[in-house]
C-alpha cells in the first residue's frame, strides 16, 4: 500500500482514517477474535457487551498507530467513535504518543483536555489502562488537572472512575502517595470488580515502593476493603501479613 503524507494539511481526513484502519485490519488475526471477545466480557449483560474485535495484538497496534500521532484531532476523534475495539485503542495509543512528543506544557494540556473530553470512549479496561496513566497521570504529577479527579469519580461512570484511579500510577512511581491513597479510600465502597481490582492494584504498587504506607492504609481501612481489593493489595506482602489482614477483614464482618 502506498503511504500518504499525513503531515500535509491538505490531505483529506477521510483518506487518512481509511489508510489507518486498513493497516490495522491488515495486521489483525481473525482467529483471535473469539478469545478476545471472551476475555473482554462482550456477552449479554457483561461489562463489554457488544464490543467488536478484529484480533489485533497491542504491540502491532502501537507500531502502526504511532505513525498517526500527528494527524488532526478530527481523525483521532473519528477513530474513537468506531465500533471496533482496536480502532478506539489505536486512537488512544496515538494520543499517548502525541502527548509524549508535545514540546510544551500548553501542548500537553491541550491533549489532556481533549482526552478528558473523550474519556467516555475508553469503554473497556485496557483502553483506560493504556492511556490514562500516560496522559492524565503525567498531568497530575505536573500539578495540573487535579480537579478532574473529583469530576471523574463523581461521574458515576465505571470507565471514567477507572481513569481517575489508574491515572495515579505516575504519582505512585514517583513516591507521591497522598492523592493516590485518598483516591483509593474514596473508591473502596465501589461495587464493581473492575474497580475493586484497580484500587487493589494501586495499593499494591504503593506497597512495592513503601510498605509502611500500605500497612498504614490497611490498618485504618481493611474493614472497608472488598476481598478482591485486599487480595490485590497484599499480594506482595509476607504470607503472615497477608493472613493477618484477611483475618482482620473477616473479623470485622463477624461483629
Amino acid at each position: 500500500m502506498k503511504r500518504i503524507d499525513i503531515q500535509k494539511e491538505t490531505v483529506n481526513t477521510g483518506v487518512v482514517a481509511q489508510e489507518w484502519r486498513s493497516r490495522l485490519m491488515a495486521a489483525a488475526m481473525p482467529e483471535r477474535i473469539s478469545v478476545l471477545s471472551r476475555f473482554f466480557k462482550t456477552g449479554p449483560g457483561e461489562y463489554g457487551e457488544g464490543d467488536v474485535f478484529i484480533g489485533l495484538y497491542v504491540p502491532d497496534n502501537r507500531r502502526i498507530s504511532q505513525d498517526y500521532s500527528n494527524v488532526s484531532l478530527e481523525v483521532i476523534d473519528g477513530m474513537l467513535d468506531e465500533k471496533i475495539h482496536e480502532f478506539r485503542l489505536a486512537a488512544f495509543l496515538a494520543l499517548v504518543r502525541r502527548y509524549r512528543k508535545a514540546g510544551s506544557d500548553a501542548g500537553r494540556m491541550d491533549i489532556a483536555d481533549f482526552y478528558l473530553s473523550r474519556g467516555h470512549r475508553a469503554d473497556n479496561w485496557d483502553l483506560v489502562d493504556l492511556s490514562a496513566p500516560y496522559i492524565l497521570g503525567e498531568e497530575i504529577v505536573a500539578g495540573r488537572f487535579l480537579d478532574a479527579i473529583d469530576r471523574l469519580i463523581d461521574s458515576g461512570n465505571l470507565w471514567l472512575q477507572r481513569i481517575a484511579v489508574v491515572s495515579m500510577l505516575p504519582s505512585i512511581r514517583r513516591a507521591q502517595f497522598g492523592l493516590p491513597l485518598a483516591v483509593c479510600r474514596r473508591m473502596l465502597p465501589h461495587s464493581h470488580d473492575l474497580m475493586r481490582k484497580a484500587v487493589g492494584w494501586m495499593l499494591r504498587e504503593i506497597g512495592k515502593r513503601d510498605q509502611s504506607e500500605l500497612i498504614g492504609f490497611l490498618d485504618a481501612h481493611v474493614p472497608e476493603c472488598s476481598s478482591v481489593t485486599l487480595s490485590y493489595a497484599v499480594e506482595r506482602l509476607d504470607p503472615e501479613l497477608r493472613q493477618h489482614y484477611r483475618r482482620l477483614r473477616r473479623a470485622s464482618r463477624d461483629t
